[in-house]
């Protein structure tokens, strides 16, 4: 009987063990058959060296004694199973306990496996840690693990692991880190954590009662600790600073305050020069702990993206009907325009500059390769070849109406520039009242650089409305209407099938004529639309009008679980490239007009999210048969029995194993079949649009 068989159906998983530590229990397992012929799982217990019968819960704390005995050392003769905790009359039990080394009756570390949800386990744990006055917990439930150090009654605090046999818990906390060292024991791989499951234990734990603005604490926090993992990673020697090494609270937040204040300098127009961190000492140390063990940098910081949706989403996005774009449908779209390293781009509706971002990383990879140089694991902080900031600096815009969004937006920009950023705070619907804005000066002195570039690109010298952008991407909100007759009536799909101008028009709609006016002719356009606007009868006169200007070069509908929880719209993404009929010896037309053409259509049949929203990942078992990876084939196992078997019994296939597929970094993959995700999974939409513009020889592949 397997491990997996066991575990059928239960809340508990097998992730957080390795295939060898589950072979080794495996071949630990004694078949019982009950009254019915079946059999019934049993194992001797390593610390109570008797038969114990194995249900999921007792699966997950065998593996578990097992990490603890082989990995850090622990005897048998230091721990207890189902430990008797007082609450005044009543017992609880505790899962495991290890014992102090010198106090032996005392618990060092209580470890808990009931509950298999963090929030309910750590509860538990606080109560245990409350009742005995043991500095640490540990809670997993086979799939995350999270480890604590109660610094008082009221606080615990993250550790990055617990500490040895031969270790205190104060080498734990003075132990110097590099970048290397943060590579190896991300929390997020190691725990199988998202940064966006942290930032909900510390609201739970601290920010709800901390009488601060969450969204600005956590997002000085974030910005800081970026800037620290930056500058470790371009002097590999330095020891990172966004640590608890045994400071004091005060000495902590002196300590994360003067980052804070080097960041501010070195990526400017994100806060004001007189901005500090609100936290209490006590508060903000708990926060440090928590993010001090995660890597926010990889090679496309989908990481810190996934918390900033979080926190805009929740503070203010969903409000105006703006929604962040799934990192994956965005990916599609960079895929399926294939910006070049020479072209312009913009996004009108940035939210978090996803568009923007990925296209610098799209053309990025180009200049890398073209260069014969390899992207490494940490991509986004490293040096790169001036191409790649020379690209950022003049060829990538973005506009945005939501100040706090354009915040966000600034500070991945200013990382992916290396300290320079075309990100606008300006309402691009409203271009007529633009110059309210550009002639502010405390506006210019945040997004001046920025405009001067974005004011060379207009097609008009003086007029804001025409530019000549050789790519657009957005995702423009979909609800709330514009009311303002001033702003509709500059538009022709202001008006209606018999010639007058509406009352009250989508905002969508109105995004859709301002965005052809960014483009230049032969410019091509990714945008997301509601499905209505390519269904709906109502409609039509907007489908004409796109159709008499552009060449449509694609429509890929999207499922309606995408943009869950925030909204079960159902969406489709829209490829355009704009008519040129110009044509000179030195500029060839990029898309010459032609009354028939065939259009590229596709369907997602994935749909990536459960229908609460929660990203479904790829596992293994879904991959098609020649993405499949190798059988695993572990070495033979040795416990106190020696064990002869040939090394063929513990041969498992991938089909054998539940197990989710990681890519480069570690980190879960979402299934969907927008594309291939880095030769991993099959492929998809974006590659077959590939195909399909080759054979009609579109301008852009």
């Amino acid at each position: 009987m397997t491990l997996s068989e066991i575990l059928k159906d239960s809340n508990f998983k097998l992730t957080q063990f390795s295939l060898p530590e589950q072979l080794k229990l495996e071949q630990r397992i004694i078949a019982r058959i009950d009254t019915k012929g079946n059999p019934i799982p049993y194992a001797v217990c390593l610390v109570r060296k008797k038969e114990i019968k194995l249900t999921p819960e007792e699966t997950i704390r065998q593996l578990y004694l097992q990490v603890l005995m082989d990995d850090y050392g622990y005897p048998a003769t230091r721990m207890e199973i189902e430990y008797s905790v007082t609450f005044g009359r009543e017992k609880k039990r505790a899962d495991i306990v290890i014992f102090d080394k010198d106090k032996t009756l005392d618990p060092f570390i209580i470890i808990e496996l009931k509950k298999p949800k963090l929030k309910d386990g750590k509860e538990q744990l606080k109560s245990y840690c409350h009742a005995t006055g043991a500095p640490i917990a540990v809670w997993t439930n086979g799939d995350s693990i999270s480890y604590y150090h109660r610094t008082d009654p009221n606080h615990f605090e993250d550790l990055p692991a617990i500490p040895k046999v031969t270790e205190k818990l104060s080498d734990i906390l003075s132990e110097r880190w590099t970048i290397d060292d943060l590579i190896a024991k991300d929390k997020l791989v190691n725990e199988r954590k998202s940064l966006k499951d942290l930032i909900l234990e510390m609201e739970d734990e601290v920010l709800a009662g901390a009488g601060v603005d969450a969204f600005e604490e956590l997002f000085k926090l974030i910005f800081t600790k970026l800037f620290d993992e930056m500058e470790s990673g371009r002097d590999k020697k330095r020891y990172l600073e966004f640590r608890n090494y045994g400071d004091t609270e005060t000495e902590l937040k002196e300590k994360i305050q003067s980052i804070f204040n080097r960041a501010k300098i070195k990526w400017s127009g994100v806060f004001s020069e007189d901005a500090k961190i609100e936290l209490t000492s006590s508060h903000l140390s708990v926060c440090v702990s928590s993010l001090q063990d995660v890597k926010l940098f990889n090679s496309n910081l989908d990481v810190v993206d996934d918390a900033f949706e979080y926190l805009i989403g929740k503070s203010s996005k969903g409000e105006k009907g703006q929604y962040f774009t799934p990192r994956y449908v965005i990916d599609m779209c960079v895929k399926m325009l294939n910006p070049q390293e020479h072209e312009t781009m913009i996004d009108t509706a940035a939210g978090s500059c996803g568009f923007p971002v990925h296209a610098i990383f799209h053309v990025w990879e180009q200049i890398m390769k073209d260069s014969g140089l390899n992207k490494s694991h940490l991509f986004t902080l490293e040096q790169k070849p001036p191409r790649c900031n020379d690209y950022v600096n003049d060829k990538v815009f973005a506009i945005d109406f939501d100040e706090k969004t354009v915040r966000v937006a600034r500070t991945l920009n200013l990382i992916a520039g290396d300290g320079q950023t075309n990100v606008l705070h300006l309402n691009t619907l409203d271009w007529e009242r633009w110059e309210d804005k550009t002639t502010d000066g405390d506006w210019l002195d945040v997004y001046g650089q920025g405009w001067t570039k974005l004011k060379k690109l207009r097609a008009s010298r003086n007029i804001n409305r025409d530019f000549s952008f050789d790519i657009l991407m957005a995702n423009p909100p979909f609800a709330g209407d514009i009311k303002e007759s001033r702003i509709i009536s500059k538009y022709e799909l202001g008006k209606n099938s018999a010639g007058k101008y509406q009352t009250k028009l989508g905002r969508d709609i109105l995004f859709i004529e301002r965005n052809l006016n960014f483009l230049k002719p032969g410019g091509r356009m990714a945008i997301v639309l509601p499905q209505g606007r390519f269904n709906n009868s109502s409609d039509k006169q907007i489908r004409e009008f796109i159709a008499e200007r552009c060449r449509i070069l694609g429509v890929v509908g999207l499922h309606g679980n995408v943009f869950k929880p925030h909204t079960g719209t159902k969406t489709s993404v829209m490829l355009v490239q704009k008519w040129n009929d110009v044509k000179t010896e030195h500029a060839p037309s990029l898309c010459p007009r032609v009354d028939d053409y065939p259009i590229f259509f596709a369907t997602m049949q994935q749909p990536s999210k459960d229908n609460s929203g929660e990203k479904i990942y790829v596992r293994k078992r879904d991959l098609p048969d020649k993405y499949k990876v190798a059988p695993v084939i572990p070495q033979p196992i040795q416990t106190e029995m020696e064990l002869n078997s040939p090394v063929s019994e513990y041969v498992r296939t991938v089909k054998d194993l539940d197990e989710y597929v990681l890519d480069s970094h570690q980190h879960l993959i979402i299934k969907h079949d927008l594309f291939n995700h880095d030769g991993l999974t099959g492929d998809g939409i974006a590659e077959a649009f590939a195909e399909f513009a080759k054979k009609e020889q579109l301008s852009f592949f």
